[in-house]
């Protein structure tokens, strides 16, 4: 079966596609500045656009992992999580807290999804 990586450069891929599973590269906000709910929006979007790019979705979403700065920012997170995610289209999920590649970064994902 072949292996499809998309949208990377010499240390990683953003998508790799195996089969008619696609696997995201962690993501992180655009501007790392603003609030843990405005990061988390930021995220989801560039899921978003990467499952679009690999030819899935957000309801084809199979598993997510979450490392968040700080447990204290579950609750907001989630409230922009529980909006994004369609009713019916959970995956499983994990999250934890965890010190992120930069200081002022508060949240990150990363997404395994069906085509």
């Amino acid at each position: 079966m072949s292996i499809e990586r998309m949208s990377g450069n010499q240390r990683m891929s953003k998508i790799v596609i195996h089969g008619d599973t696609v696997y995201l590269a962690g993501q992180v906000a655009s501007d790392p500045s603003a609030d843990i709910k405005v990061q988390t929006e930021q995220v989801l979007e560039k899921i978003d656009a990467l499952l679009i790019e690999a030819g899935s979705s957000r309801e084809k979403i199979l598993s997510t992992q979450i490392w968040i700065a700080h447990m204290g920012l579950f609750a907001e997170m989630n409230e922009v999580w529980d909006a994004w995610v369609p009713p019916g289209y959970a995956p499983v999920r994990a999250c934890v807290e965890a010190h992120l590649a930069r200081g002022e970064l508060l949240v990150e994902m990363m997404v395994i999804a069906a085509r």
